[in-house]
């Protein structure tokens, strides 16, 4: 005879909504549909944060900067950044890549995976190697090696290093990824978020998961009262973090096992299907706190 099982104990009502952005809330073609538009006010008016959490830089985030309602805070770069979108994105944290650790890094992958080249995302923006593929055009950036890019002649009065990019143009992505670990996983935090072997360099420790937590925690709001969202590599702390967690239909199968639950592609509006049941969850709460009242 099976002893009977305990009752499950309900889940807290959320009180943020944490959302990675490309593949997750954006649709292929980067637009936010009006269904989606909608749901994040809705959960704002149900009094549910809305945090977005990207590996995007501040100066990528236009596409939603109309759509931040109270706080107007986004995570940026993988953790790298909390910035003020309401200001236009003006940095409030930052978390930078030290630059002689970078460099440790760049030569670490340089003998690892011999073909490699790289990118360093600054506060003030993106600067590149003559091989790494021109993903954006940035007019202001600096086309040099990477040593030199990362090379300061007064120590600590350059600008901050959010996140080295490394690049490796024939690598399978998730070969790429496991072998720069190998190589300096110990020096840094490595993750991927391109369907490319591209490869995103942060701090250690630095994640989209702890800046998330240091944000959560400024409020008092607890990990099992946080829903996340996502679909790349890069998210999966995050998920794996939050009380309750979606992976996209689209996502990355690393993704769809570190979440607890998983919802429709980004192109029919999965974090904003999840976002209404979210907010009937809410309401319904608030109608029997107030019949026993």
């Amino acid at each position: 005879m099976t002893s009977p099982r305990a009752p499950r104990t309900p889940a807290p009502a959320p009180r943020l909504i944490a959302t990675d952005l490309d593949g997750t809330l954006l649709r292929d073609d980067k637009s936010v549909s009006e269904r989606t538009v909608a749901a994040l006010a809705a959960a704002e008016r149900a009094g549910i944060e809305v945090f977005f959490v990207t590996g995007r830089p501040a100066r990528w985030m236009d596409v939603v900067s109309d759509h931040v309602h109270g706080h107007g805070l986004a995570i940026c770069a993988n953790g790298a950044a909390v910035v003020d979108l309401h200001a236009g994105g003006t940095f409030l944290e930052v978390h930078p890549l030290e630059r002689p650790i970078a460099l440790d890094v760049v030569r670490a992958l340089r003998a690892a995976a011999p073909g490699t080249s790289f990118a360093v995302e600054l506060t003030t923006g993106i600067h590149y190697e003559p091989q790494y593929p021109p993903f954006f055009l940035d007019p202001g950036a600096t086309v040099a090696t990477a040593e030199k890019l990362l090379f300061e002649e007064t120590p600590g009065a350059a600008a901050p290093v959010l996140k080295l990019l490394a690049q490796h143009p024939e690598l399978d992505p998730d070969v790429f990824l496991a072998t720069a670990r190998a190589a300096a996983g110990e020096r840094a935090s490595f993750t991927r978020s391109s369907p490319t072997a591209l490869i995103e360099i942060s701090a250690l420790g630095v994640s989209k998961a702890s800046t998330l937590a240091l944000c959560c925690a400024e409020r008092g709001i607890t990990a099992e009262e946080v829903v996340a969202f996502g679909d790349m590599p890069n998210d999966i702390e995050m998920l794996s973090w939050a009380g309750r967690s979606y992976a996209m239909d689209n996502a990355h199968p690393d993704v769809i096992s570190a979440a607890s639950g998983r919802t429709v592609s980004n192109n029919e509006d999965g974090v904003a299907a999840v976002i209404e049941q979210l907010v009937t969850e809410v309401k319904a709460a608030a109608e029997t706190r107030q019949d026993t009242t």
